[in-house]
């Protein structure tokens, strides 16, 4: 359920050829827009989590591509052959002040991590434009790397995918895979911030839809083959807080797994003064999320202002989580920007008040 874990994607059955009019691909079930859920999960006990974050951050900024910020972290866990111990490989975003890029970082215990340097770049000669090709989700399937990204005009990002056999080396999809919705949507000025996960044949995509008012929420869309996705017509599924809350100002950056009995999502929510914390939902379906009464923010300098840009890998005992931390409350760029590690430990929700 987590990024390390997704099946290989499957072909998509052939559509019917009625589906090619725009008109008719609007329709719900000819690969657009359809109502669905993820498989249904029983539920379990009252839980919640305990955040426990290391002080110092795992992966800092210093090169010339990511001099000044290192944020958007999506590890993937990888093993080479029989008896191997895991590798985790870290698709990273770095600014330089100008581009965001994405970089390979690899550990072998998630909190020592060695540079590889810079891997995917933005192509002005494309649809991508110089700006961005970065905030991404990978998943390995046991032959190859899936990154989808976020590139495009600043002001309308789409995502994009690149495949790669050994992290380093990567092939692009030739156009965006997700593109904004149709006038009045949700999502009509940009999605952004994708994070996927792997169901059986299915693939979700979680990730931020913006509309023209510029506010900014989270939607699903699904796919058989990683490129062509049908969004979920009821979208957004996750909605801004009420006045005063830590999440009022905007929703990013979704991260989903499944323990226990729930889906759960760690999402970041921007205030009015663009401090950036991590808020927590949970869901039976996928689709109908409730908030949980639990916020974890930055308790040390280096992440005082922000974290953001969550990406896990669970197990029903524990939550390994790496996220973007910085001290310059902005909702983007230049917040001198680090990345962390943290563990997420289930509690009784009742015994944690």
């Amino acid at each position: 359920m987590t990024r390390a874990s997704a099946q290989r994607p499957r072909p998509t059955p052939r559509r019917a050829i009625w589906c090619a009019t725009l008109s008719v691909l609007l329709l719900p079930g000819c690969g657009r827009y359809s109502e669905f859920t993820l498989p249904r999960l029983g539920g379990g006990p009252n839980l919640t989590y305990r955040w426990d974050p290391q002080p110092q951050p795992v992966l800092a900024r210093g090169g010339t591509w990511d001099s000044h910020d290192v944020l958007n972290p999506a590890v993937v866990q990888v093993v080479s052959g029989s008896g191997s111990r895991p590798s985790l490989y870290n698709f990273y975003s770095g600014f330089d002040g100008r581009a965001w890029r994405t970089g390979l970082a690899t550990s072998d215990d998630g909190v020592t991590w060695r540079k590889q340097g810079l891997v995917l770049a933005p192509d002005p000669r494309t649809w991508e434009g110089s700006h961005w090709a970065t905030n991404g989700a990978a998943l390995f399937d046991g032959r190859q790397f899936w990154y989808w990204y976020q590139a495009g005009p600043s002001e309308t990002p789409h995502l994009g995918l690149a495949r790669s056999r050994d992290g380093r080396t990567w092939i692009k999809q030739a156009g965006p895979v997700l593109d904004p919705g149709p006038r009045g949507s949700w999502d009509e000025r940009g999605v952004a911030d994708p994070y996927v996960i792997g169901i059986g044949p299915w693939l979700y995509l979680f990730y931020l839809g913006q509309d023209r008012a510029r506010e900014q929420r989270l939607g699903v869309a699904r796919s058989r083959d990683g490129i062509k996705w049908e969004k979920l017509r009821s979208n957004p599924i996750l909605e801004l807080g009420t006045s005063g809350t830590f999440d009022e100002n905007g929703l990013g950056e979704p991260a989903v797994w499944s323990a226990r009995g729930f889906y759960w999502m760690l999402y970041t929510g921007r205030d009015v003064r663009e401090n950036r914390r991590l808020g927590l939902a949970r869901s039976t379906d996928g689709v109908h999320w409730q908030k949980q009464a639990s916020v974890f923010s930055g308790s040390e300098a280096w992440d005082s202002e922000v974290i953001c840009d969550p990406t896990v890998l669970a197990t029903d005992s524990e939550v390994r989580v790496w996220f973007g931390g910085g001290n310059v409350p902005h909702p983007a760029e230049n917040i001198n920007g680090q990345i962390g590690f943290a563990v997420l430990h289930p509690v009784n929700a009742t015994l944690a008040k």
